[in-house]
Protein backbone atom coordinates (compact mmCIF):
# COMPACT_ATOMS: atom_id res chain seq x y z
CA UNK A 1 0.00 0.00 0.00
CA UNK A 2 1.36 3.54 -0.91
CA UNK A 3 1.76 6.32 1.62
CA UNK A 4 -0.38 7.90 -0.23
CA UNK A 5 -3.25 5.22 0.01
CA UNK A 6 -2.67 4.74 4.01
CA UNK A 7 -5.54 5.53 6.35
CA UNK A 8 -4.92 8.24 8.79
CA UNK A 9 -5.15 6.99 12.64
CA UNK A 10 -7.19 9.18 14.78
CA UNK A 11 -5.79 10.70 17.73
CA UNK A 12 -6.68 12.64 20.50
CA UNK A 13 -4.40 15.17 21.97
CA UNK A 14 -0.65 15.64 21.12
CA UNK A 15 -0.02 13.59 17.37
CA UNK A 16 2.07 10.88 17.51
CA UNK A 17 4.21 9.33 14.85
CA UNK A 18 2.29 8.48 11.92
CA UNK A 19 -0.79 10.27 13.19
CA UNK A 20 -2.35 13.77 12.25
CA UNK A 21 -4.07 15.65 15.45
CA UNK A 22 -7.48 16.72 15.29
CA UNK A 23 -8.03 20.27 14.48
CA UNK A 24 -8.91 22.12 18.12
CA UNK A 25 -12.39 22.55 18.73
CA UNK A 26 -13.89 26.26 18.85
CA UNK A 27 -16.89 27.96 19.95
CA UNK A 28 -18.32 28.80 23.63
CA UNK A 29 -18.04 25.46 24.59
CA UNK A 30 -14.88 25.03 24.23
CA UNK A 31 -13.66 27.59 24.88
CA UNK A 32 -15.22 27.39 28.54
CA UNK A 33 -13.78 23.47 28.35
CA UNK A 34 -10.63 25.54 27.93
CA UNK A 35 -10.80 27.82 30.81
CA UNK A 36 -8.20 27.21 33.56
CA UNK A 37 -8.18 31.17 35.62
CA UNK A 38 -4.60 30.82 37.47
CA UNK A 39 -5.23 33.40 40.69
CA UNK A 40 -3.07 33.62 44.14
CA UNK A 41 -5.14 31.88 47.37
CA UNK A 42 -5.85 34.79 49.06
CA UNK A 43 -8.00 36.38 46.37
CA UNK A 44 -9.53 33.29 45.66
CA UNK A 45 -10.52 33.61 49.33
CA UNK A 46 -11.77 37.15 49.21
CA UNK A 47 -14.01 35.81 46.07
CA UNK A 48 -15.35 32.78 47.64
CA UNK A 49 -16.22 35.55 51.21
CA UNK A 50 -18.20 37.69 48.59
CA UNK A 51 -20.09 34.90 46.94
CA UNK A 52 -21.17 33.56 50.09
CA UNK A 53 -21.41 37.05 51.28
CA UNK A 54 -23.92 38.12 48.06
CA UNK A 55 -25.25 35.03 47.03
CA UNK A 56 -25.82 32.14 50.07
CA UNK A 57 -27.37 34.56 52.81
CA UNK A 58 -30.78 36.17 51.41
CA UNK A 59 -32.31 35.14 54.86
CA UNK A 60 -29.35 36.70 56.88
CA UNK A 61 -30.09 40.04 54.87
CA UNK A 62 -33.54 39.61 54.82
CA UNK A 63 -33.07 39.64 58.75
CA UNK A 64 -30.28 41.81 59.56
CA UNK A 65 -32.08 44.94 57.19
CA UNK A 66 -34.49 46.69 58.69
CA UNK A 67 -36.87 48.78 56.62
CA UNK A 68 -36.39 51.61 55.26
CA UNK A 69 -32.75 51.09 53.90
CA UNK A 70 -29.99 52.99 55.64
CA UNK A 71 -27.27 52.38 53.12
CA UNK A 72 -24.70 52.96 55.26
CA UNK A 73 -25.79 50.38 57.85
CA UNK A 74 -25.76 48.24 54.36
CA UNK A 75 -22.12 49.29 54.01
CA UNK A 76 -21.27 48.44 57.20
CA UNK A 77 -22.40 44.65 57.22
CA UNK A 78 -21.14 44.16 54.00
CA UNK A 79 -17.48 44.83 54.99
CA UNK A 80 -18.19 43.06 58.30
CA UNK A 81 -19.55 39.61 56.67
CA UNK A 82 -16.81 39.58 53.96
CA UNK A 83 -14.34 40.06 56.81
CA UNK A 84 -15.65 37.68 59.23
CA UNK A 85 -16.48 35.05 56.26
CA UNK A 86 -12.26 36.23 54.91
CA UNK A 87 -11.22 35.45 58.22
CA UNK A 88 -13.06 32.35 58.56
CA UNK A 89 -11.77 30.59 55.21
CA UNK A 90 -7.81 32.43 55.73
CA UNK A 91 -8.05 29.72 58.21
CA UNK A 92 -9.00 26.96 56.93
CA UNK A 93 -7.95 27.22 53.10
CA UNK A 94 -4.17 25.74 52.57
CA UNK A 95 -2.25 24.00 50.32
CA UNK A 96 -3.66 20.19 49.10
CA UNK A 97 -6.72 20.75 50.80
CA UNK A 98 -8.45 24.21 49.97
CA UNK A 99 -10.39 22.90 46.74
CA UNK A 100 -12.12 20.11 48.61
CA UNK A 101 -12.46 22.12 51.38
CA UNK A 102 -14.16 25.10 49.35
CA UNK A 103 -16.20 22.52 47.54
CA UNK A 104 -17.94 21.49 51.19
CA UNK A 105 -18.30 24.98 52.10
CA UNK A 106 -20.22 25.90 48.82
CA UNK A 107 -22.68 22.40 49.57
CA UNK A 108 -22.89 23.23 53.79
CA UNK A 109 -24.02 26.94 52.58
CA UNK A 110 -26.75 25.99 50.00
CA UNK A 111 -28.00 23.13 52.00
CA UNK A 112 -27.91 25.40 55.10
CA UNK A 113 -29.13 28.50 53.72
CA UNK A 114 -32.35 25.86 52.23
CA UNK A 115 -32.93 25.22 55.92
CA UNK A 116 -32.98 28.56 57.01
CA UNK A 117 -35.25 29.75 54.40
CA UNK A 118 -37.56 27.11 54.76
CA UNK A 119 -38.12 26.40 58.05
CA UNK A 120 -37.21 29.67 59.64
CA UNK A 121 -34.51 27.89 61.49
CA UNK A 122 -30.76 29.65 63.14
CA UNK A 123 -27.87 27.26 63.22
CA UNK A 124 -26.38 27.64 66.60
CA UNK A 125 -24.04 24.97 68.39
CA UNK A 126 -27.73 23.66 69.67
CA UNK A 127 -28.97 22.90 66.54
CA UNK A 128 -25.63 21.40 65.33
CA UNK A 129 -26.08 18.80 68.10
CA UNK A 130 -29.34 18.03 66.94
CA UNK A 131 -28.20 17.39 63.58
CA UNK A 132 -25.50 15.13 64.75
CA UNK A 133 -27.53 12.88 67.24
CA UNK A 134 -30.48 12.65 65.16
CA UNK A 135 -31.10 8.94 63.55
CA UNK A 136 -31.26 8.58 59.73
CA UNK A 137 -35.09 8.03 60.32
CA UNK A 138 -35.92 11.45 61.36
CA UNK A 139 -33.22 13.32 59.12
CA UNK A 140 -34.97 11.08 56.34
CA UNK A 141 -38.09 12.77 56.86
CA UNK A 142 -36.24 16.58 56.26
CA UNK A 143 -34.89 15.03 52.62
CA UNK A 144 -37.32 16.10 50.35
CA UNK A 145 -36.30 16.36 46.79
CA UNK A 146 -36.71 20.25 47.28
CA UNK A 147 -33.10 19.80 48.42
CA UNK A 148 -31.91 19.49 45.15
CA UNK A 149 -32.69 22.93 44.20
CA UNK A 150 -30.04 24.94 46.13
CA UNK A 151 -27.47 22.01 45.01
CA UNK A 152 -28.56 23.35 41.42
CA UNK A 153 -27.91 26.69 42.25
CA UNK A 154 -24.72 26.01 43.47
CA UNK A 155 -23.49 24.24 40.17
CA UNK A 156 -21.51 27.08 38.91
CA UNK A 157 -19.63 27.79 42.21
CA UNK A 158 -18.50 24.40 41.45
CA UNK A 159 -17.58 24.24 38.38
CA UNK A 160 -15.74 27.10 38.72
CA UNK A 161 -13.93 25.39 41.65
CA UNK A 162 -13.14 22.88 39.62
CA UNK A 163 -11.33 24.74 37.20
CA UNK A 164 -9.35 27.70 39.00
CA UNK A 165 -5.64 26.80 39.56
CA UNK A 166 -3.79 28.47 42.87
CA UNK A 167 -0.20 29.90 41.95
CA UNK A 168 2.42 28.07 44.14
CA UNK A 169 4.35 29.63 46.88
CA UNK A 170 7.18 28.53 49.31
CA UNK A 171 5.98 27.06 52.87
CA UNK A 172 7.57 30.58 54.80
CA UNK A 173 5.73 32.27 52.15
CA UNK A 174 2.25 31.35 52.54
CA UNK A 175 2.91 31.71 56.23
CA UNK A 176 3.74 35.12 55.62
CA UNK A 177 1.17 36.33 53.11
CA UNK A 178 -1.48 34.42 55.28
CA UNK A 179 -1.03 36.43 57.79
CA UNK A 180 -0.72 39.56 56.36
CA UNK A 181 -4.33 38.95 54.98
CA UNK A 182 -5.73 37.37 58.61
CA UNK A 183 -4.76 41.18 59.62
CA UNK A 184 -6.13 43.14 56.76
CA UNK A 185 -9.95 40.96 57.20
CA UNK A 186 -9.50 42.34 60.84
CA UNK A 187 -8.55 45.79 59.98
CA UNK A 188 -11.71 45.59 57.22
CA UNK A 189 -13.61 44.68 59.86
CA UNK A 190 -13.20 47.00 62.37
CA UNK A 191 -13.86 49.79 59.28
CA UNK A 192 -17.47 48.13 58.85
CA UNK A 193 -18.36 48.70 62.44
CA UNK A 194 -16.71 52.45 62.23
CA UNK A 195 -19.09 53.05 59.56
CA UNK A 196 -22.06 52.74 61.50
CA UNK A 197 -21.26 52.55 65.00
CA UNK A 198 -24.52 53.32 66.32
CA UNK A 199 -26.60 50.83 64.37
CA UNK A 200 -24.14 48.49 65.15
CA UNK A 201 -24.34 49.02 69.04
CA UNK A 202 -28.41 48.61 68.17
CA UNK A 203 -28.15 45.51 66.55
CA UNK A 204 -25.59 44.01 69.05
CA UNK A 205 -28.21 44.71 71.99
CA UNK A 206 -31.65 43.88 70.33
CA UNK A 207 -30.48 41.45 67.24
CA UNK A 208 -27.61 39.40 68.14
CA UNK A 209 -29.26 36.03 67.50
CA UNK A 210 -29.09 36.84 63.64
CA UNK A 211 -25.23 35.90 63.48
CA UNK A 212 -26.29 32.48 63.72
CA UNK A 213 -28.13 33.32 60.02
CA UNK A 214 -24.66 34.10 58.30
CA UNK A 215 -23.54 31.07 56.75
CA UNK A 216 -21.29 29.26 55.88
CA UNK A 217 -20.18 30.91 58.95
CA UNK A 218 -22.29 29.98 61.57
CA UNK A 219 -22.33 26.26 61.22
CA UNK A 220 -18.23 26.22 60.69
CA UNK A 221 -18.42 27.55 64.09
CA UNK A 222 -21.06 25.70 65.45
CA UNK A 223 -19.96 22.39 64.38
CA UNK A 224 -16.38 23.71 65.68
CA UNK A 225 -18.02 24.16 69.06
CA UNK A 226 -19.40 20.61 68.84
CA UNK A 227 -16.48 18.62 67.79
CA UNK A 228 -14.77 20.69 70.75
CA UNK A 229 -16.77 18.53 73.06
CA UNK A 230 -16.38 15.02 73.85
CA UNK A 231 -18.51 12.31 72.34
CA UNK A 232 -21.28 11.42 74.65
CA UNK A 233 -20.36 7.77 74.28
CA UNK A 234 -16.59 8.37 75.78
CA UNK A 235 -18.59 10.99 78.14
CA UNK A 236 -17.73 10.30 81.71
CA UNK A 237 -20.74 11.41 83.73
CA UNK A 238 -19.82 12.88 86.97
CA UNK A 239 -22.76 11.35 90.23
CA UNK A 240 -25.22 13.69 91.44
CA UNK A 241 -27.22 13.31 94.68
CA UNK A 242 -24.54 10.74 95.90
CA UNK A 243 -26.75 10.90 99.26
CA UNK A 244 -29.85 9.95 98.42
CA UNK A 245 -32.24 8.17 100.16
CA UNK A 246 -35.57 6.86 99.97
CA UNK A 247 -38.09 7.37 102.91
CA UNK A 248 -38.07 4.50 105.11
CA UNK A 249 -42.05 4.32 105.14
CA UNK A 250 -41.57 3.06 101.33
CA UNK A 251 -40.55 -0.68 102.29
CA UNK A 252 -43.71 -0.79 104.28
CA UNK A 253 -46.18 -0.40 101.59
CA UNK A 254 -47.43 -1.59 98.44
CA UNK A 255 -44.97 -0.49 95.35
CA UNK A 256 -45.62 2.44 93.57
CA UNK A 257 -45.29 2.82 89.90
CA UNK A 258 -44.78 5.83 88.40
CA UNK A 259 -44.77 6.69 84.42
CA UNK A 260 -43.49 9.36 82.73
CA UNK A 261 -44.31 9.92 79.10
CA UNK A 262 -42.07 12.68 77.76
CA UNK A 263 -44.02 14.08 75.10
CA UNK A 264 -42.29 15.04 71.36
CA UNK A 265 -43.12 18.45 69.84
CA UNK A 266 -46.68 18.69 71.60
CA UNK A 267 -47.41 22.60 71.54
CA UNK A 268 -50.01 23.87 74.14
CA UNK A 269 -51.37 26.00 71.84
CA UNK A 270 -53.00 23.03 70.28
CA UNK A 271 -53.93 21.37 73.31
CA UNK A 272 -57.78 20.22 73.77
CA UNK A 273 -57.54 20.46 77.35
CA UNK A 274 -55.76 23.79 77.69
CA UNK A 275 -58.67 25.45 75.54
CA UNK A 276 -57.71 24.64 72.33
CA UNK A 277 -60.81 25.22 69.62
CA UNK A 278 -60.36 21.94 68.38
CA UNK A 279 -61.13 19.08 71.00
CA UNK A 280 -57.32 17.66 70.40
CA UNK A 281 -57.64 15.49 73.81
CA UNK A 282 -60.55 13.84 74.05
CA UNK A 283 -59.55 10.75 75.75
CA UNK A 284 -58.10 12.15 78.37
CA UNK A 285 -61.06 14.59 79.19
CA UNK A 286 -62.99 11.24 79.65
CA UNK A 287 -60.69 10.46 82.37
CA UNK A 288 -59.69 12.04 85.54
CA UNK A 289 -56.88 13.64 85.17
CA UNK A 290 -55.13 17.35 85.48
CA UNK A 291 -54.10 19.29 83.06
CA UNK A 292 -51.61 22.22 83.54
CA UNK A 293 -52.28 25.03 80.92
CA UNK A 294 -48.98 27.04 81.87
CA UNK A 295 -45.84 25.11 81.60
CA UNK A 296 -42.46 26.37 79.94
CA UNK A 297 -39.87 24.45 78.00
CA UNK A 298 -36.26 24.69 78.96
CA UNK A 299 -35.15 24.70 75.27
CA UNK A 300 -36.99 24.62 71.91
CA UNK A 301 -35.23 20.99 70.75
CA UNK A 302 -34.82 17.97 72.34
CA UNK A 303 -31.23 18.16 72.93
CA UNK A 304 -31.49 21.19 74.72
CA UNK A 305 -34.70 20.52 76.54
CA UNK A 306 -34.16 16.73 77.60
CA UNK A 307 -30.77 16.86 79.54
CA UNK A 308 -32.20 20.27 80.92
CA UNK A 309 -35.45 19.12 82.15
CA UNK A 310 -33.79 16.24 84.25
CA UNK A 311 -31.25 18.20 85.41
CA UNK A 312 -30.98 20.20 88.89
CA UNK A 313 -29.56 23.68 87.52
CA UNK A 314 -32.72 23.55 85.14
CA UNK A 315 -33.16 26.94 83.04
CA UNK A 316 -32.82 29.08 85.99
CA UNK A 317 -28.79 28.20 86.35
CA UNK A 318 -28.65 26.87 82.67
CA UNK A 319 -25.25 25.70 81.73
CA UNK A 320 -25.47 23.00 78.68
CA UNK A 321 -22.13 21.82 79.29
CA UNK A 322 -22.19 21.05 83.13
CA UNK A 323 -25.78 19.56 82.33
CA UNK A 324 -24.52 16.98 79.83
CA UNK A 325 -21.07 16.13 81.92
CA UNK A 326 -23.60 15.22 85.12
CA UNK A 327 -25.85 12.45 85.42
CA UNK A 328 -29.63 13.22 85.88
CA UNK A 329 -32.41 13.02 88.41
CA UNK A 330 -33.11 9.24 87.00
CA UNK A 331 -29.42 8.03 88.60
CA UNK A 332 -30.73 9.54 91.56
CA UNK A 333 -33.72 7.59 91.42
CA UNK A 334 -31.65 4.74 91.14
CA UNK A 335 -29.11 4.96 93.39
CA UNK A 336 -31.74 5.32 96.03
CA UNK A 337 -33.83 1.96 95.18
CA UNK A 338 -36.27 3.19 93.21
CA UNK A 339 -35.74 1.17 89.59
CA UNK A 340 -35.89 2.85 86.62
CA UNK A 341 -36.41 1.81 82.84
CA UNK A 342 -36.63 4.43 79.77
CA UNK A 343 -38.48 3.19 76.83
CA UNK A 344 -37.49 4.72 73.27
CA UNK A 345 -39.53 5.76 70.46
CA UNK A 346 -37.64 8.24 69.75
CA UNK A 347 -34.01 9.43 69.07
CA UNK A 348 -32.24 7.98 72.46
CA UNK A 349 -32.06 10.02 75.86
CA UNK A 350 -29.83 12.47 75.16
CA UNK A 351 -27.56 11.03 78.28
CA UNK A 352 -30.79 11.26 80.97
CA UNK A 353 -30.32 7.54 81.06
CA UNK A 354 -26.66 6.73 80.54
CA UNK A 355 -26.09 2.62 82.49
CA UNK A 356 -29.89 2.40 82.76
CA UNK A 357 -32.10 -0.20 82.24
CA UNK A 358 -33.13 0.70 77.98
CA UNK A 359 -35.35 -0.07 75.71
CA UNK A 360 -35.41 0.85 71.54
CA UNK A 361 -38.37 0.49 70.07
CA UNK A 362 -37.32 1.80 66.47
CA UNK A 363 -37.20 -0.35 63.21
CA UNK A 364 -39.44 -2.56 65.46
CA UNK A 365 -40.99 -5.39 63.62
CA UNK A 366 -44.86 -5.13 64.85
CA UNK A 367 -47.09 -5.61 61.61
CA UNK A 368 -49.50 -3.22 63.46
CA UNK A 369 -48.08 -0.96 65.11
CA UNK A 370 -44.33 -0.26 62.72
CA UNK A 371 -43.99 1.09 58.95
CA UNK A 372 -40.42 0.71 58.21
CA UNK A 373 -38.41 2.69 60.04
CA UNK A 374 -41.23 4.09 62.50
CA UNK A 375 -43.35 2.73 65.33
CA UNK A 376 -45.95 4.58 66.32
CA UNK A 377 -46.08 5.27 70.10
CA UNK A 378 -48.88 2.57 71.01
CA UNK A 379 -45.73 0.64 70.90
CA UNK A 380 -44.55 2.17 73.81
CA UNK A 381 -47.37 1.13 75.98
CA UNK A 382 -48.41 -2.65 74.15
CA UNK A 383 -46.82 -4.34 77.85
CA UNK A 384 -46.77 -1.66 80.40
CA UNK A 385 -47.92 -3.94 82.95
CA UNK A 386 -45.62 -6.47 82.34
CA UNK A 387 -42.32 -4.32 81.93
CA UNK A 388 -43.14 -3.02 85.27
CA UNK A 389 -43.30 -5.95 86.98
CA UNK A 390 -40.44 -7.33 85.68
CA UNK A 391 -38.27 -5.64 89.09
CA UNK A 392 -39.74 -5.96 92.69
CA UNK A 393 -40.53 -2.75 94.78
CA UNK A 394 -40.70 0.93 93.17
CA UNK A 395 -40.55 1.73 89.73
CA UNK A 396 -40.11 4.45 87.43
CA UNK A 397 -40.91 3.83 83.71
CA UNK A 398 -40.08 6.62 81.52
CA UNK A 399 -41.83 6.87 77.76
CA UNK A 400 -39.70 8.34 75.09
CA UNK A 401 -42.18 9.43 72.45
CA UNK A 402 -41.90 10.18 69.03
CA UNK A 403 -45.23 12.16 69.49
CA UNK A 404 -45.65 15.16 66.68
CA UNK A 405 -41.94 15.39 65.32
CA UNK A 406 -42.05 17.17 62.10
CA UNK A 407 -41.57 17.99 59.54
CA UNK A 408 -43.89 14.71 58.35
CA UNK A 409 -46.44 15.07 60.85
CA UNK A 410 -49.13 13.12 58.52
CA UNK A 411 -46.92 9.88 59.49
CA UNK A 412 -47.17 10.13 63.27
CA UNK A 413 -50.35 8.12 63.18
CA UNK A 414 -52.40 5.18 61.99
CA UNK A 415 -55.29 6.18 59.27
CA UNK A 416 -57.84 5.77 61.58
CA UNK A 417 -56.81 8.82 63.42
CA UNK A 418 -57.13 11.15 60.52
CA UNK A 419 -59.82 13.19 61.74
CA UNK A 420 -58.81 16.61 60.61
CA UNK A 421 -58.59 16.66 56.33
CA UNK A 422 -56.71 17.57 54.24
CA UNK A 423 -53.44 17.46 55.44
CA UNK A 424 -49.62 18.23 54.62
CA UNK A 425 -48.12 14.88 53.70
CA UNK A 426 -44.75 16.34 52.32
CA UNK A 427 -41.61 17.41 54.41
CA UNK A 428 -42.11 20.52 52.54
CA UNK A 429 -43.42 22.36 54.47
CA UNK A 430 -43.78 25.80 52.33
CA UNK A 431 -45.92 24.52 49.70
CA UNK A 432 -48.32 23.21 51.96
CA UNK A 433 -51.65 25.42 53.02
CA UNK A 434 -50.95 26.46 56.72
CA UNK A 435 -54.57 24.76 57.35
CA UNK A 436 -53.21 21.75 56.33
CA UNK A 437 -50.28 21.61 58.55
CA UNK A 438 -52.02 22.61 61.36
CA UNK A 439 -54.73 19.57 60.63
CA UNK A 440 -51.90 16.69 60.53
CA UNK A 441 -50.15 17.88 63.45
CA UNK A 442 -53.79 17.83 65.04
CA UNK A 443 -53.94 14.45 64.22
CA UNK A 444 -51.03 13.71 65.74
CA UNK A 445 -51.97 15.10 68.92
CA UNK A 446 -54.84 12.84 68.86
CA UNK A 447 -53.25 10.22 68.60
CA UNK A 448 -50.89 11.02 71.52
CA UNK A 449 -53.88 11.63 73.58
CA UNK A 450 -55.49 8.23 72.76
CA UNK A 451 -51.75 6.46 73.78
CA UNK A 452 -51.59 8.29 77.08
CA UNK A 453 -55.62 7.01 77.34
CA UNK A 454 -54.29 3.61 77.12
CA UNK A 455 -51.53 4.56 79.73
CA UNK A 456 -53.43 5.24 82.16
CA UNK A 457 -56.35 2.34 81.60
CA UNK A 458 -53.09 0.34 81.84
CA UNK A 459 -52.19 1.72 85.20
CA UNK A 460 -55.74 1.37 86.37
CA UNK A 461 -55.72 -2.18 86.47
CA UNK A 462 -52.45 -2.50 88.23
CA UNK A 463 -53.99 -3.76 91.54
CA UNK A 464 -50.77 -4.63 93.00
CA UNK A 465 -49.31 -1.28 92.26
CA UNK A 466 -50.43 2.52 93.33
CA UNK A 467 -49.75 3.74 89.81
CA UNK A 468 -49.53 7.40 88.73
CA UNK A 469 -48.84 8.97 85.15
CA UNK A 470 -46.84 12.23 84.23
CA UNK A 471 -46.95 13.67 80.42
CA UNK A 472 -44.74 16.26 79.70
CA UNK A 473 -43.41 17.79 76.02
CA UNK A 474 -39.86 18.43 75.86
CA UNK A 475 -40.55 21.54 73.36
CA UNK A 476 -43.44 22.63 71.65
CA UNK A 477 -43.81 23.56 67.35
CA UNK A 478 -43.99 26.72 65.18
CA UNK A 479 -46.61 25.88 62.39
CA UNK A 480 -46.08 28.71 60.23
CA UNK A 481 -46.48 31.74 62.36
CA UNK A 482 -44.45 34.59 61.07
CA UNK A 483 -42.69 32.15 58.50
CA UNK A 484 -41.54 29.58 61.47
CA UNK A 485 -42.09 25.81 61.18
CA UNK A 486 -40.67 23.47 63.56
CA UNK A 487 -38.14 24.15 66.17
CA UNK A 488 -34.72 24.61 67.52
CA UNK A 489 -34.91 28.74 67.69
CA UNK A 490 -32.41 30.11 70.22
CA UNK A 491 -34.07 30.16 73.34
CA UNK A 492 -33.80 33.89 73.90
CA UNK A 493 -35.70 34.83 70.66
CA UNK A 494 -37.96 31.18 70.46
CA UNK A 495 -41.53 31.89 70.04
CA UNK A 496 -44.19 31.29 72.72
CA UNK A 497 -45.54 28.21 70.50
CA UNK A 498 -41.69 26.69 70.64
CA UNK A 499 -41.74 27.04 74.59
CA UNK A 500 -44.88 26.46 75.65
CA UNK A 501 -46.07 22.59 76.30
CA UNK A 502 -48.75 20.64 78.09
CA UNK A 503 -48.45 18.61 80.60
CA UNK A 504 -51.05 16.30 82.36
CA UNK A 505 -50.95 14.21 85.68
CA UNK A 506 -53.10 11.24 86.39
CA UNK A 507 -53.09 9.47 89.78
CA UNK A 508 -54.58 6.58 91.13
CA UNK A 509 -57.08 6.42 94.17
CA UNK A 510 -54.29 4.04 95.73
CA UNK A 511 -51.54 6.75 94.79
CA UNK A 512 -53.51 9.77 96.22
CA UNK A 513 -54.73 7.48 99.50
CA UNK A 514 -50.78 6.03 100.44
CA UNK A 515 -49.13 9.37 99.66
CA UNK A 516 -52.08 11.69 101.17
CA UNK A 517 -52.16 13.68 97.98
CA UNK A 518 -55.51 16.21 98.06
CA UNK A 519 -56.02 16.14 94.75
CA UNK A 520 -58.78 19.24 95.31
CA UNK A 521 -55.71 21.00 96.10
CA UNK A 522 -53.58 19.72 92.96
CA UNK A 523 -56.36 21.18 90.78
CA UNK A 524 -56.35 24.54 92.63
CA UNK A 525 -52.76 24.57 92.19
CA UNK A 526 -52.80 23.49 88.29
CA UNK A 527 -52.96 27.46 86.64
CA UNK A 528 -49.77 28.13 88.13
CA UNK A 529 -47.19 28.75 86.19
CA UNK A 530 -44.64 25.92 85.84
CA UNK A 531 -41.80 24.84 84.00
CA UNK A 532 -39.19 22.09 83.10
CA UNK A 533 -37.02 23.16 86.34
CA UNK A 534 -40.02 21.52 88.71
CA UNK A 535 -39.19 18.17 87.48
CA UNK A 536 -36.21 17.63 89.01
CA UNK A 537 -37.79 17.94 92.51
CA UNK A 538 -41.50 17.20 92.18
CA UNK A 539 -39.67 13.25 90.44
CA UNK A 540 -37.75 13.22 94.03
CA UNK A 541 -41.20 14.45 96.27
CA UNK A 542 -43.51 11.75 93.94
CA UNK A 543 -41.12 8.55 95.08
CA UNK A 544 -40.11 10.17 98.39
CA UNK A 545 -36.74 10.29 97.93
CA UNK A 546 -34.57 12.70 99.73
CA UNK A 547 -31.25 14.45 98.94
CA UNK A 548 -29.42 17.93 99.26
CA UNK A 549 -30.38 18.41 95.75
CA UNK A 550 -33.99 18.48 96.87
CA UNK A 551 -35.70 21.91 96.35
CA UNK A 552 -39.15 22.10 98.42
CA UNK A 553 -40.30 25.06 97.12
CA UNK A 554 -39.87 23.21 93.32
CA UNK A 555 -42.04 20.63 94.37
CA UNK A 556 -45.03 20.52 92.93
CA UNK A 557 -46.90 18.14 94.85
CA UNK A 558 -45.43 18.99 97.97
CA UNK A 559 -48.14 21.70 99.61
CA UNK A 560 -51.12 19.23 98.52
CA UNK A 561 -49.72 16.23 100.50
CA UNK A 562 -50.88 15.94 104.07
CA UNK A 563 -48.39 16.52 106.94
CA UNK A 564 -46.39 19.34 104.68
CA UNK A 565 -46.00 22.41 106.20
CA UNK A 566 -46.96 23.98 103.37
CA UNK A 567 -51.09 24.66 102.45
CA UNK A 568 -53.37 24.71 99.38
CA UNK A 569 -54.03 28.40 100.24
CA UNK A 570 -50.57 30.06 100.20
CA UNK A 571 -48.80 31.13 97.45
CA UNK A 572 -47.61 28.46 95.00
CA UNK A 573 -44.61 28.72 93.06
CA UNK A 574 -43.41 31.38 90.85
CA UNK A 575 -42.04 31.00 87.31
CA UNK A 576 -39.60 28.51 88.18
CA UNK A 577 -40.98 26.73 90.54
CA UNK A 578 -39.81 28.84 93.99
CA UNK A 579 -41.72 30.66 96.47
Amino acid sequence: MSAASRPLAPAFGRGRAGTVPLPARSGPLAALLRWRPVLRSETLILLASLYFTALSNPVFWKAAVPAPIAPRWILSLVLMAVAAQGFLLGLLLWPRIWRGMLFALVLLAAIAGHYMAAYGIYIDADMVRNVVNTDWAEARDLLGPDVLRPLLVSLPALLFLARVRITPRRPGRVLLVRAMFLVAMVMLGLAGAAVSMQSLSSFLRNQREVRYLLTPANAVVSLAKVASERPRSARVQLPIGEDAVQLPAATMRRPRLLVLVVGETARAANWGLGGYHRQTTPALARRDVVNYPHVTACGSSTEVSLPCMFSPQGRADYDGKAIRGHQSVLHVLQRAGVSVLWRDNQSGCKGVCSGLAFEDFRGGTDRDLCRGAHCFDGILVRDLAAAARREPGDRVLVLHMLGNHGPTYSERYPAGFARYTPVCATSDLGRCERAHIVNAYDNALLYTDHVLGQAIDALAGMEDYDTALLYLSDHGESLGENRLYLHGMPHAIAPVEQLRVPMVAWFSRGWRRQTGLDIACVRGSAGLEYTHDNLFHTLLGLTDVRTTLYDPGRDIYLPCRRGSQAHAGEAGPGPYGRP
